[in-house]
């Protein structure tokens, strides 16, 4: 598929956060775009306010007459969580159109740039918008592919303003989406145990990070968190640079936490920035940093610049955002939804807030997820103070016998903890009166953000 050739786009799933990235790119590029969602969202409002043409009911007539009439030059990208028997998908495929998963349209964009694609079961969205947002501050063109919505930007497709432009991709590991991309600069943060419903186990997992790596071109670079690079790096030629907060490789000297913002030298041997202020709070954020700041320092930012850009970087909504912060109370929504993410979100508030009462609102993602880390989401969630659970978002998945919140909350090592439903959250959450206060998941606890915050101020 030559892009050239493609003059209409039809998106079935347009509301998603990557399908919608895509949407703006094209919209962006002179391509008419439209497309279906299920439900209207915050986001389907903005993209309709920016012109789109979206529609929320399963109906052929509702579809643009314009995509109708041009099959010939028209694309249509579809999600993997649309239903096979959906209307307008199997309307599509009997009409011949050209078809194509949002990952796979990602690679045909990136094929032809210089690119840079951020990997990792956690930790991916918020490095790719760091990245975006240090070339940009430092004067470096680039087309950022978003998994969330950055603070900075107030979006997430991040526009280029030159064709050369580089292109800075959020490379997804579900479904092996990632293996469409052949980037020049490839980082991976993370490749703990996920979604195992698509791998079956661990290692199946990091075999496909150890595909994905080897996708990068000719004389790219990998940039990857020195804990998990054994089982990942299999090629001996391949460029390697290892970074985290200890160990080898590149580092955070120096480190220390003033006024709730972390400060830190960054080295990597060559290039040595002291006094970094990173104003976005949690451990794995200065690791973040440290990859993205590698990448930028690598295409060419100046040191300094660096240094100014990442005290100026507010990160992404729902990654460890700010709600409240006053000296009566702090809340902080965050969408956390793996054990590992909640135990370092945790124990950075912990630190951040020593003499607090942190109370932690979570609300599971997935049945098969709650079934495989029942375990270990109870030892993360032990860390705070207070546990308020809701029910399991089911997102693409159905129910599942014997898998609820309980399974969870039952080994959770805290005297106060309960499961609510989501109509009582509020009242529960003011008779509990929280000094630090986290709403954590991927589901749709983040409904819940605006009345919580009304309530408590």
């Amino acid at each position: 598929m030559k892009l050239d050739q493609i003059h209409k786009v039809y998106f079935l799933g347009i509301g998603g956060i990557g399908m919608s990235a895509l949407a703006r790119w094209f919209k962006h590029n002179g391509k008419n775009v439209s497309g279906y969602d299920r439900t209207e969202t915050a986001l389907t409002k903005q993209l309709q306010a920016e012109g789109f043409d979206i529609h929320f009911e399963e109906n052929l007539n509702l579809i643009d007459d314009k995509v109708k009439e041009d099959k010939e030059r028209t694309l249509v990208v579809y999600t993997p969580a649309i239903p096979k028997n959906h209307g307008e998908w199997m309307w599509f495929q009997l009409q011949g159109y050209t078809i194509m998963k949002r990952s796979q349209v990602l690679g045909v964009i990136t094929q032809n740039m210089k690119s840079v694609a951020v990997a990792g079961t956690h930790g991916k969205t918020t490095t790719t918008s760091m990245i975006v947002h240090l070339l940009k501050s430092c004067g470096i063109d680039c087309t950022g592919f978003l998994g969330g919505i950055s603070a900075n930007y107030n979006t997430n497709m991040v526009l280029n303003e030159n064709k050369d432009s580089i292109a800075v991709i959020e490379a997804d590991e579900f479904d092996r989406s990632f293996l469409t991309l052949h980037p020049n600069i490839a980082v991976v943060t993370a490749t703990d145990a996920d979604h195992l419903d698509i791998y079956g186990d661990k290692s199946h997992l990091e075999e496909s990070f150890r595909l994905f790596v080897k996708q990068i071109k000719e004389n790219g670079k990998l940039f990857v968190k020195n804990e998990i690079a054994k089982g990942v790096v299999t090629d001996e030629t391949l460029d390697v640079s290892l970074y985290g907060f200890k160990g080898e490789g590149i580092s955070a000297k120096n480190f220390r936490i003033e006024e709730a913002s972390f400060v830190f030298d960054y080295q990597n041997g060559a290039t040595n920035i002291e006094g970094i202020r990173l104003n976005v709070p949690g451990y794995h954020n200065v690791e973040n940093m440290l990859a993205a700041i590698s990448v930028t320092d690598l295409l060419g930012g100046d040191g300094e610049a660096i240094k100014t850009a990442v005290s100026s970087y507010r990160g992404v909504k729902r990654r460890f955002e700010y709600i409240i912060k006053t000296d009566a109370l702090t809340y902080i929504d965050d969408y956390a939804h793996h054990p590992v993410e909640i135990e370092a979100l945790l124990k950075s508030v912990r630190d951040l807030y020593p003499n607090k009462k942190i109370t932690a609102i979570f609300q599971p993602h997935l049945f098969s997820r709650t079934r495989d880390f029942a375990a270990e989401f109870a030892e993360s969630l032990s860390l705070a103070d207070e546990l308020i659970m809701l029910d399991i978002y089911p997102a693409r998945e159905l129910p599942m016998e014997g898998v609820t919140s309980e399974i969870i909350l039952k080994d959770v090592k805290l005297e106060q903890k309960q499961i609510v439903a989501k109509e009582a959250l509020v009242d529960t959450v003011l008779a509990s009166k929280p000094e630090v206060l986290l709403t954590i998941g991927a589901g749709d606890i983040d409904k819940m953000v605006q009345p919580l915050k009304e309530s408590l101020l």
